[in-house]
């Protein structure tokens, strides 16, 4: 089959070539992929740690070739998303039913491809905050593709929305119509207490984040993609003077159950137009280096999408 290889020479470190076909277990199906979504920390590490001539990638939109041998999951023919350690940048990817969604007939495989990470984590964090009506909730990093999901779906939750994005400016209106209530350029601008963040930028802004939320409230740390370390001044978890328990947690989307409900579900709304999948880039997997080249020079927000199979 042909597949986006590792390769330390080539553009953006990746090349077209062939793999071995994978080799389904009793409890995966074979899907036949259409359309694959980039995210920023497996084409900045993965080649590094994956090595030459591995396939990587995590998101993969397409439609089941050979159902579960188990009988779990849906029969051959049925278009799914699927999310994975690897094996998305490739004609046909072997997944654990546990990992994979129905989509719906019609849908834009494309756009359903960027729900998997970016969906699925910004899902995964709110619930973590819990109860999310009339609750004020902060999304760091919201111009990315966890970010543009988070501010989204705590937008239907019932929260009140404040959105970080490093260029408000620019930004500020186009959050604003996914439903943030506020636009600030750092998490030290926040006026008032938050009840709940997710961050995905870590270092100093998780550290200033922090120091905004209320007794009870919860920071979710999801992503790291500032580069820096966090570190607290002295008093800063302190619990005293309305700052009683409140939370640093973190999780692990592929060691979470029920993944395959939340792709799904998130599929769904994707398809239906009640969340924008906010792709920003999209072509071809023969121009899979004009897209790495972006993310992480920082020049793209939202999602980049490869349709697999088109040069």
């Amino acid at each position: 089959m042909r597949a986006l290889l590792v390769d330390p020479d080539a553009p953006g470190k990746l090349r077209l070539g062939t793999a071995p076909e994978p080799e389904p277990t009793a409890h995966q199906a074979l899907v036949r992929v259409t359309a694959t979504s980039l995210n920023y920390g497996e084409v900045r590490f993965g080649p590094e740690f994956a090595g030459p001539g591995a396939v990587l990638g995590w998101d993969a939109a397409g439609v089941v070739e050979r159902p579960a041998a188990d009988g779990s999951g849906p029969a051959a023919g049925t278009p799914v998303v699927t999310l994975g350690e690897a094996g998305g940048w490739a004609e046909l990817r072997a997944v654990d039913t546990d990992w994979l969604g129905v989509v719906p007939e019609g849908a834009d495989q494309g756009a359903v491809a960027t729900v998997p990470v970016a969906g699925a984590s910004a899902a995964r964090a709110l619930d973590r905050i819990g109860p999310l009506l009339g609750r004020r909730v902060l999304i760091t990093g919201a111009t990315g593709g966890v970010g543009r999901y988070a501010v989204q779906l705590a937008r239907l939750g019932g929260a009140r929305v404040v959105a970080s994005t490093g260029d408000p400016g620019r930004h500020g209106a186009a959050l604003r119509d996914l439903g943030a209530h506020e636009v600030v350029a750092d998490p030290a601008e926040v006026e008032g207490l938050l009840d709940g963040v997710v961050d995905v930028i870590g270092g100093r802004q998780l550290v200033a984040a922090y120091g905004r939320l209320a007794g009870g409230g919860t920071l979710v740390a999801v992503g790291h993609s500032g580069g820096d370390g966090e570190s607290f001044p002295y008093g800063a978890l302190y619990g005293d003077a309305g700052r009683h328990d409140r939370s640093i947690v973190t999780f692990h989307l592929l060691e979470c159950g029920g993944v395959a409900r939340d792709l799904e579900r998130l599929a769904a709304m994707v398809a239906r137009g009640e969340l924008d999948a906010g792709i920003s880039w999209r072509g071809p997997w023969g121009k899979a280096a004009d897209a790495v080249e972006l993310l992480l020079n920082r020049r793209l927000q939202g999602k980049a999408v490869l349709d697999i199979g088109t040069d």
